[in-house]
C-alpha cells in the first residue's frame, strides 16, 4: 500500500547503495579461523571510544585510525569476553576463542573499502527513477569517513572533477577509490549527512533529525532504508517508515519502496542477476 504523505526516502550507503563493507570481515574472519562475526562483535562492542566509531565521527584521521584499528581487533583479552557475552545473549554454543591477534587495521579497512566501490544495480536504478518522479527528496544518511580522506564538506559535493586531496594517489589506489563509486556518489542525494563531517552516527537519534531538520522534513514524512537493525530501530522510533535491506536482498527491499511510493522503480532488472553497476 502507498504512502502518499512521505516527503523523502533516506538512503544508507554502505550495505545498501554500495555493496556492504562487512562482507570482507567475514572474508577475514574464515580465513583467520575465527569464529563467524567475531571481528564484527569486537568492533560494536568498543562502541563510541573505539577506533571505528572515532572515525566515523571525524576524530582520527586515515593513518592513525589504520593503528588504532588494528590494535583494537588485535585485543583478544576484551574480543573474547565480548564474544562470550555475545553467544550467551544469542543462546549458541561458544566456539573456540583465539589465543593471540596480529591484525593489520590497514589490510582490513582497504579490504573492506575495496569490497564498497561498486553500486547495488537494484538501488541505482531506484534512485534514478525516483529523481527522474521529482516528487520526493533523496537523502544519504551514513556513517562514514570521508572528512579526513577527501577533504571534502557538506557543501562542496564530490564529484569526479574534485578529485580527493590529503591521501597519497596509491594509497587511494590501495583503497580502490581512485575511480570507484565514491567519486560520483553524492551527486545521486539531494543531501548527504555524513558522519564523520557532522560529527555524530546512527543510531544517535539526533544524527536522522538533523537529516530532517537540514530539509525541512518530519521523520514521519521520510522512509528510511538500512542494513542495520539497531539503525533501523532507531529510525521507526522517531516515526520513520522502515525497510530492512539484508545482503543480497536489494531488490525485494526495492520492491517494499516500489509499494510505498506507488512508482515502478524495478522493471527491467527483475530477472537480471547482475548486482554490481557503475553510474
Amino acid at each position: 500500500m502507498s504512502s502518499p504523505h512521505l516527503k523523502a526516502i533516506i538512503f544508507d550507503i554502505g550495505g545498501v547503495v554500495l555493496h556492504s563493507p562487512f562482507i570482507a570481515i567475514d572474508e577475514i574472519e574464515s580465513e583467520k579461523s575465527l569464529p563467524r562475526n567475531y571481528l564484527n562483535v569486537s568492533i560494536a562492542s568498543r562502541g563510541p571510544g573505539g577506533a571505528w566509531e572515532r572515525f566515523e565521527r571525524g576524530e582520527l584521521s586515515l593513518f592513525p585510525f589504520y593503528e588504532e584499528f588494528g590494535r583494537d581487533l588485535s585485543d583478544t583479552e576484551n574480543g573474547n569476553k565480548w564474544y562470550t557475552e555475545y553467544c550467551a545473549r544469542k543462546k549458541i554454543d561458544l566456539p573456540a576463542l583465539p589465543v593471540m591477534l596480529d591484525i593489520d587495521g590497514r589490510e582490513v579497512f582497504g579490504r573492506m573499502m575495496r569490497q564498497s566501490t561498486a553500486y547495488d544495480c537494484h538501488i541505482l536504478q531506484a534512485i534514478h527513477r525516483i529523481r527522474a518522479s521529482g516528487r520526493w527528496l533523496i537523502i544519504a544518511l551514513t556513517n562514514n569517513y570521508s572528512k579526513h580522506i577527501t577533504g571534502s564538506s557538506s557543501s562542496m559535493p564530490l564529484t569526479a572533477a574534485q578529485p580527493p586531496i590529503g591521501v597519497p594517489d596509491s594509497e587511494l589506489r590501495f583503497l580502490g577509490w581512485e575511480d570507484g563509486a565514491k567519486f560520483h556518489l553524492r551527486t545521486l542525494f539531494d543531501d548527504f549527512c555524513d558522519s564523520s563531517e557532522l560529527g555524530m552516527r546512527k543510531p544517535d537519534p539526533e544524527f536522522y533529525l538533523l537529516a530532517c531538520q537540514r530539509n525541512h522534513i518530519r521523520p514521519g514524512e521520510a522512509v528510511f532504508l538500512d542494513d542495520i537493525g539497531m539503525n533501523l530501530k532507531a529510525a521507526r522510533v522517531l516515526g520513520m517508515e522502515t525497510i530492512h535491506v539484508p545482503i543480497g536482498g536489494t531488490l525485494d527491499a526495492v520492491k517494499q519502496l516500489e509499494g510505498k511510493l506507488g512508482i515502478d522503480l524495478t522493471s527491467d532488472l527483475d530477472h537480471d542477476n547482475t548486482t554490481s553497476a557503475k553510474l
